[in-house]
């Protein structure tokens, strides 16, 4: 486990997918969830894959192999490959195993950097294949709702940066999906969510409609920002459990649509590289 601060915020990093442990601010205050039987992770990287293929089944030119849920770098231990005071690089590439899963050559590389009251996470994906390149990356960090306690109900406000009419995807409570339109549930960019919101999964927000989120204090000031430049935000809590947080997720991919038999290139979402070349993107989180 790795920690770096600055005079606002401490983070803590851990090698084991790279996933963010801890945020606290200068007066010790957590603001991640911390792991527990509700939900065992805290802020998993989603990588080569998001959500999930159908039966864990996929193809790449007619051959089968198979993914478990949201891939597995989560799942991977990484090497720190760089530090500084207020910077934590970790590296990941592809491996024997990884092989046997995912027949491609990469380098992911995660990046952690601390600038006043915000976490800048920074991706960057290297094909070091001699083909192209087919991968999802995403993030899943889990954000305490302010005012929500263990065991009580959930209930938190999201206040987004579009006002207007959004449209999400057509999702089920088994983590599936339809390539189809639906409503979401928002008055004039202001999500009030609670277990019932996550009835149906995760809610998807595609097509680059938002770039951010604000968790609101119950005073309506914001807790925690995100900001991105994803085609999807998603968000979920376990619905029924009584969970006292919820997840804002940066994601570049989504999962097979339900009985989808196609190429795994051909996925709705997916990114491509051609030997030789990289992707980077990033989110920020800010504090208060």
């Amino acid at each position: 486990m790795e920690k770096i601060c600055n005079e606002h915020l401490t983070i803590e990093v851990s090698d084991f997918g790279a996933e963010l442990q801890s945020i606290r601010d200068a007066e010790g205050r957590e603001y991640l969830w911390q792991g527990g039987e509700k939900w065992p992770r805290r802020s998993p990287i989603l990588f080569p894959l998001v959500c999930s293929v159908e039966n864990d089944t996929y193809y790449v030119d007619g051959r089968e192999y198979h993914l478990p849920r949201h891939g597995f770098a989560r799942d991977t231990k990484f090497t720190l490959i760089h530090q500084t005071e207020t910077k934590l690089t970790y590296a990941l590439h592809e491996s024997e195993e990884t092989l046997k899963v995912y027949p491609f050559r990469f380098n992911l590389a995660v990046t952690y950097r601390l600038a006043g009251n915000k976490i800048h996470v920074i991706w960057h994906v290297e094909n070091t294949d001699v083909r192209d390149l087919h991968f999802q990356i995403g993030g899943h960090p889990a954000f305490l709702a302010p005012g929500c306690r263990e065991d009580e109900p959930l209930r938190g406000v999201i206040r987004l940066d579009n006002r207007e009419p959004l449209k999400g995807i057509k999702s089920y409570i088994d983590g599936s999906h339809d390539m189809v339109e639906v409503p979401v549930e928002a008055q004039e960019g202001l999500i009030q969510f609670d277990d019932h919101f996550f009835r149906n999964d995760s809610v998807k927000i595609h097509g680059s409609q938002t770039h951010r989120a604000e968790l609101l204090n119950p005073d309506g000031t914001p807790a925690v920002t995100v900001d991105y430049k994803c085609p999807i935000i998603a968000f979920w809590s376990p619905y029924q459990k009584q969970a006292p947080f919820v997840c804002i997720e940066p994601w570049y991919g989504l999962g097979d649509p339900r009985g989808y038999k196609g190429e795994f290139a051909a996925k709705p979402f997916m990114n491509h590289l051609q030997p030789g070349s990289s992707f980077m993107s990033e989110y920020t989180i800010t504090i208060g």
